[in-house]
């Protein structure tokens, strides 16, 4: 830690802490995160410094409840603090994201298991492989056994607790419906394995790789069900952080990394395209058609920060209505395409960016467009789902 105010934030005992975080700490997890990237691209995990850098702005801490020292802060708060971080490099900007969001999901645990994560520092990096399910989760009388394997979780290797969500097996209630529950189960360090698995297109500094668990038992206050973490069910009158529906505010903050790499994009794309070629005298900004791309794809990632923007801001202010959050997750996946348009008009737009694989542009490019491949951004979905929700007016009942 650097100063008092950060030392102060990082105490279990400290009075109300700030919900935002502090722009030279951001800034500085921006410049380290940009000086680490392609370490953190051949590594495919984040250094050390970078690890450190995110840790003392404050994101694993930023939705820990206050009475284990957190920020219990607004989602525009990480929205925006990722969005700058991924100007640097979308993976730590990825990480430190799911980071935040994770610790919203741990804190509808029960008192027992939150102090189990939080009683001794509430910055605790918490990896989670919730969507889709897997594995098995069988009751005893002692907790859950807990068994599987888990793709695709982010930032595991530099991950202190994992959330890991499986199907709950018989003999487990179904509370009056044939549907099977799922369990989500918070395991520490040491009880599982991970297993390289992540060769991506992008994000490849997240160590997005496989955890495996031997038949491990998990006591009941460490365990949630998955339907508590979307709905917030039981978290009537706690913060907003943690009583919001999942989807509220889930899709946008997966778009931030790929907000603040596409502005990237286009500046490195900017910067290369205004330096004179030696045999002309004047570069590819020079052409008409070149201007003509530019300046699509800088208004789209403009209009896509004011669109993103506005509807972090409801997710914190808003009602949290069925339609709002279709709404949100209708602007998130719009969005998210929106922002793959326009990084991939610039690369159609310059041949030489093909050619350089390990320059700024072309690794934004790679990640924006490898966030766009999330299944939670699909429009498809979200359309249906703003569809079904819109408000019905007086006469439309006929």
């Amino acid at each position: 830690m650097q100063d008092k105010e950060l030392e102060a934030d990082a105490s279990p005992a400290c009075a109300a802490p700030k919900s935002g975080f502090r722009h030279e700490a951001i800034r500085h997890a921006t410049t380290t995160a940009a000086r680490e990237a392609r370490i953190a691209d051949r590594d495919r995990r984040l250094s050390e410094r970078t690890l450190t850098a995110l840790d003392d702005a404050g994101f694993a801490r930023h939705f820990v409840p206050r009475r284990w020292g957190g920020r219990e802060g607004a989602f525009a708060d990480v929205f925006h603090a990722a969005a700058e971080v991924a100007e640097g490099c979308a993976s730590a900007a990825w990480c430190a994201m799911l980071w935040a969001s994770h610790a919203r999901f741990a804190a509808l645990l029960p008192e027992e298991g939150q102090k189990d994560l939080w009683s001794e520092s509430p910055n605790v990096r918490i990896a989670a492989a919730v969507m889709p399910p897997s594995g098995t989760a069988r009751p005893v009388t002692d907790g859950w056994l807990l068994q599987g394997e888990w793709g695709v979780t982010s930032g595991v290797d530099d991950a202190d607790w994992v959330l890991l969500c499986a199907p709950e097996t018989a003999p487990a209630v179904k509370e009056h419906t044939s549907e099977p529950r799922f369990r989500v189960c918070a395991v520490p360090r040491g009880a599982f394995t991970v297993l390289d698995t992540w060769h991506s297109t992008g994000l490849r500094g997240t160590g997005s790789n496989t955890v495996i668990l031997d038949r491990t038992l998990v006591p009941d206050a460490r365990t949630v069900l998955l339907s508590t973490l979307l709905t917030g069910d039981g978290a009537a009158g706690r913060a907003r952080c943690h009583s919001a529906p999942a989807h509220l505010a889930g899709g946008l903050l997966f778009c931030a990394p790929a907000l603040g790499s596409a502005r990237r994009a286009v500046a490195a794309w900017t910067e290369r395209a205004t330096r004179a070629n030696g045999s002309t005298g004047t570069g590819p900004l020079s052409r008409p058609s070149t201007q003509d791309r530019l300046a699509r794809a800088s208004a789209d990632v403009d209009a896509v920060a004011l669109l993103l923007g506005e509807a972090v801001r409801r997710a914190d202010t808003g009602e949290a209505t069925a339609h709002t959050v279709a709404r949100n997750q209708r602007d998130a996946a719009v969005g998210i395409e929106r922002l793959a348009t326009a990084v991939d008009l610039l690369m159609r737009a310059d041949g030489t960016h093909v050619r350089d694989v390990d320059g700024d542009f072309h690794r934004h490019w790679r990640d924006v467009l490898t966030v766009a491949s999330h299944g939670a951004l699909r429009l498809e979905a979200a359309a249906g789902a703003f569809a079904r929700t819109l408000p019905v007016r007086p006469g439309d009942e006929a």
